[in-house]
């Protein structure tokens, strides 16, 4: 399996700090997001990873370099634009190679220890696995529900999405061109019955703005 890693986000809610790093080269402890991403990736066994980038992307790309370093193999696709989430994927999708099957799809501004070691299957009519969170306090009102038969909804209890995914190519099949947000094709699809989901239960945070990045630095002191 391959595997993205979403980091080509401007991050206006992390500024004064991402006017300078781009959100994933910020540090929890003595290790940048992204790294720890890789490195959790690459202990499951996932060493193909292919990372967006726009937004200071150079400084991701440099500091990476081709992933040997790290035990992987890095490829980037860089946005002149930034696409946003699916338009992100879209672009990225020849150097994902989906023929060979569904692939992950990570936010680079998480800390999480979401282990992906075991991805489910998806079944033959969905486009998509989504792992959904409790509601953090920035986020009250959730995304979406998880119905008894796995499929995501609309109504009910909603959960919010951890930004952690399993995709088929074929989720972005006819998308329109440009900047596009993965939230309105997971509607489309969630509407047809076509994404399955599961609640994910361990540590879990959107490393959003700079007072939720100090908060979790605390914890390292």
């Amino acid at each position: 399996m391959k595997a993205m890693i979403l980091a080509a986000g401007r991050g206006e809610r992390m500024r004064p700090l991402s006017d300078v790093t781009p959100k994933p080269l910020l540090k929890v402890g003595n290790e940048t997001l992204i790294e720890r991403h890789i490195r959790h990736l690459r202990q499951a066994g996932i060493t193909e990873i292919v990372i967006n980038l726009h937004h200071l992307g150079e400084q991701i790309a440099d500091h990476l370099g081709d992933g040997e370093a790290l035990g992987v193999q890095l490829q980037y696709s860089r946005e002149p634009e930034l696409l946003e989430t699916a338009g992100g994927i879209r672009r990225a999708l020849p150097l994902i190679d989906p023929g060979s099957g569904p692939f992950l799809v990570v936010n680079g501004d998480l800390y999480t220890d979401f282990s992906f070691r075991h991805l489910p299957a998806l079944a033959d009519n969905s486009l998509a696995y989504l792992y959904l969170v409790e509601n953090p306090a920035h986020h009250k009102a959730g995304d979406f529900s998880i119905g008894d038969n796995g499929l995501l909804g609309l109504s009910g209890r909603c959960y919010t999405f951890s930004g952690i995914g399993l995709y088929k190519a074929a989720f972005f099949d006819g998308m329109r061109e440009g900047a596009v947000m993965l939230r309105e094709l997971m509607l489309a699809h969630i509407g047809a019955g076509r994404i399955q989901g599961a609640l994910f239960e361990g540590f879990w945070s959107d490393v959003g703005t700079p007072e939720r990045l100090a908060a979790l630095n605390h914890e390292f002191d």
